[in-house]
């Protein structure tokens, strides 16, 4: 209605004042209802071609889309581990910190795996010090056996030295025995520092990695008892949260309820435009909304992201080839718009329907680039159309809650 009232004075207006002052007609003689057609037909004609032609640049080059909105995800709170419900720390609906817990599961035996667990670790070191005490047991048996063996080698040598000077004073047969002693001696050494060795391996190998081991499972069950305890792992407010203590939980079940992030849909917005607006949306590009949950009021927004892909003509593997006609209507491009001022969203509600409008703007061409004059006028209608847009906004932004609340049955 806008665009035709602005081309009617440009049209329709110029083309009545000349058959008024310049032909002389007059309305209610010459220009009846039933003339106007005739009398007014160039005028007419006119207005309708520019109208239709105001209304496509300002909708191309100005996008303008309804399906807008603050998508936000919910976090659903479950639980890493099935059990049941010991103690709850929150009600129905509350708002909860990073870290706070929520509700928590019956926990007896994560505890007892925790006690099995620190009384292993207690059990090896026990057994450590025990192999220190072996060691150094064994370390007193090699010094004994070497002084047996020792011994054993003295008394064979003055045997053998005084059989060499004179071999009637020692048996041949008294050697030989003293000869198996020091070899017996000798193995009773080997055996000790086998036996040091052994206990030496138990304190600097084996009870290290039993007592690795058994950490590890203290640890593991600590995780598994931590489990057992939901945390809000960001700020945020919980909503149906449901749960009763008694309750048995599995990860595979329905939440408890839902965990709505603080921040969840009040940083930007979402919009779906048309696919024929494809060459025009480009990120940078400056634009506006107005939002239900906000209304008579205008938010600044810049485009950050433009989606490459549109999500109607995504392709999931099935069991049958796809039908084109069978998906449905076209889809939209997706639009990532973020206030232009700090506290824009300020107020919208997560989930808020919104209007937003895009404006092309040409000023970086027409100050850094020689164009000619058809190209130069052309821009410049561009440009300004966009004020045309921008009106149309915020006169819907006056209407929404008279739409809303009047005729939308509320």
């Amino acid at each position: 209605m806008l665009e035709l009232v602005l081309c009617s004075i440009l049209t329709v207006l110029p083309d009545f004042l000349y058959r008024r002052f310049v032909q002389g007609k007059r309305i209610g003689r010459e220009i009846t209802l039933f003339s106007v057609w005739y009398e007014l037909r160039w005028g007419i004609t006119a207005c309708f071609m520019l109208t239709v032609t105001l209304i496509t640049i300002i909708f191309y080059y100005h996008p303008s889309s309804t399906s807008v909105t603050s998508m936000f995800r919910a976090i659903p709170i479950l639980p890493e581990t099935s059990g049941r419900v010991s103690e709850i720390f929150v009600d129905l609906t509350d708002t909860v910190r990073k870290g706070d817990p929520i509700f928590k599961l019956d926990n007896s035996a994560q505890r007892a795996a925790v006690d099995t667990a620190q009384r292993r670790i207690a059990e090896i070191d026990a057994n450590l010090q025990m192999a220190r005490a072996d060691l150094a047991a064994a370390d007193a048996q090699i010094g004994q056996a070497k002084s047996a063996e020792q011994q054993a080698l003295d008394e064979l040598r003055t045997k053998q030295e005084l059989y060499r000077r004179n071999p009637g004073n020692v048996a041949f047969r008294e050697i030989e025995q003293l000869e198996v002693a020091a070899r017996g001696r000798r193995a009773a050494v080997e055996a000790t520092e086998a036996s040091r060795l052994a206990a030496e391996t138990r304190v600097t190998t084996l009870l290290p990695a039993q007592r690795e081991t058994a950490r590890s499972s203290l640890e593991e069950a600590e995780i598994a008892l931590r489990k057992t305890t939901v945390y809000a792992g960001v700020d945020g407010r919980i909503e149906q949260f449901v749960l009763r203590v008694g309750d048995i939980v599995n990860p595979l079940m329905r939440p408890a309820g839902v965990l709505i992030p603080a921040e969840a849909g009040r940083a930007q917005l979402q919009a779906g435009f048309g696919q024929i607006e494809g060459q025009v949306l480009k990120v940078g590009l400056v634009g506006e909304a107005t939002c239900v949950s906000k209304p008579m009021s205008i938010i600044p927004l810049v485009v950050i992201d433009v989606q490459d892909a549109i999500a109607t003509g995504q392709v999931r593997t099935g069991e049958q080839l796809i039908e084109v006609q069978r998906l449905g209507a076209p889809g939209t491009i997706l639009v990532f718009l973020k206030p232009l001022f700090e506290g824009g969203m300020d107020g919208v509600v997560p989930g808020s329907s919104c209007i937003a409008n895009i404006y092309t703007s040409n000023h970086d061409r027409l100050t850094s680039e020689q164009l000619g004059l058809a190209t130069w006028l052309y821009l410049h209608i561009v440009d300004a159309t966009a004020m045309v847009h921008a009106l149309l906004l915020r006169v819907q932004a006056l209407l929404l809650p008279v739409k809303t609340l009047v005729f939308g049955g509320h």
